[in-house]
């Protein structure tokens, strides 16, 4: 009994470690943002407030997507979602604002099918091969960056960039504990 106890405590042990140790290797790839040039940024949807305003989180991300646009390290931008419980397209939402801070609407493409990183890879793929353009950059929270690069390997880009939008919030440890878990989903299945 002593043997199956001391192995179970070194089984939970060893796992506690790995997902300590991965939490922070994704934690440190989604805040060290990859700086070259794509021809793509591609900004992960996220909630709409009640009034038809992006959130603050949604809202960070397009400032980030206006930011390395206008410094020139991408060209285009994807803006990716679905309508949301709120009643509002995200994709829309995010493509009048990114207007509204003065991203000419031609270098704009709106995916209202983003339900999903994955989802949102794909749709992303066919777009940018449709556009003859090669390289992207995602553009999410900072613990999200490493499944969609993820995702994006897998829908068949070679080479995906990551930048992370400025804010930090109550809820990231519990955003954290969860992209670990679907990581291994995105990973595995």
């Amino acid at each position: 009994m002593k043997i199956l106890k001391k192995g179970i405590l070194l089984f939970i042990s060893v796992m506690l470690a790995w997902f300590v140790i991965h939490s922070v290797v994704i934690m440190i790839d989604g805040w060290k943002d990859d700086q070259t040039t794509s021809d793509v940024g591609v900004v992960l949807g996220n909630k709409v407030n009640q009034n038809g305003e992006p959130s603050d989180r949604l809202k960070a991300r397009l400032d980030k997507a206006v930011e390395l646009y206008d410094r020139g390290n991408i060209r285009h931008i994807i803006v990716s979602g679905g309508t949301g419980k709120e009643g509002f397209d995200e994709a829309k939402v995010m493509n009048n604002y990114l207007i509204n801070q003065g991203i000419a609407r031609e270098d704009i493409t709106t995916d209202s099918n983003g339900y999903n990183t994955e989802m949102t890879a794909e749709n992303a793929k066919q777009i940018i091969d449709r556009l003859e353009m090669e390289t992207v950059t995602v553009i999410t929270q900072y613990y999200h960056v490493t499944r969609t690069k993820l995702a994006f390997k897998q829908a068949g880009f070679s080479h995906v960039g990551g930048t992370h939008a400025e804010i930090l919030e109550w809820r990231d440890p519990y955003s954290i504990f969860r992209e670990f878990f679907a990581f291994y989903k995105y990973l595995l299945f």
